[in-house]
């Protein structure tokens, strides 16, 4: 089985020039997952890319990743990392 926050995490990483700071929520409700990427507030252009391609392109892919686990998935991309103490 496909763990979709560790795939959202190599597919971010792998963009960003700071891939130390990704960090990604997780919420799950039933069938459906939710996952949250917030990045660098310099690598966000990197991540949404021209007219949004990037963030499309990684939704898709996600969706795919999702399906073949029986799976709904939203991704959504957060402008600000939120720190949590």
């Amino acid at each position: 089985m496909t763990n979709l926050k560790e795939t959202l995490a190599n597919i971010a990483g792998a963009i960003v020039d700071n891939p130390d700071e990704i960090v990604i929520a997780e919420k799950t409700d039933g069938d459906h997952v939710t996952l949250e990427l917030s990045v660098a507030p310099d690598d966000m252009g990197k991540v949404i890319g021209k007219h949004g391609k990037i963030a499309r392109a990684i939704r898709q892919i996600m969706k795919t990743a999702a399906g073949n686990c029986g799976k709904k998935i939203t991704v959504s991309i957060k402008d600000e990392i939120e720190i949590t103490e």
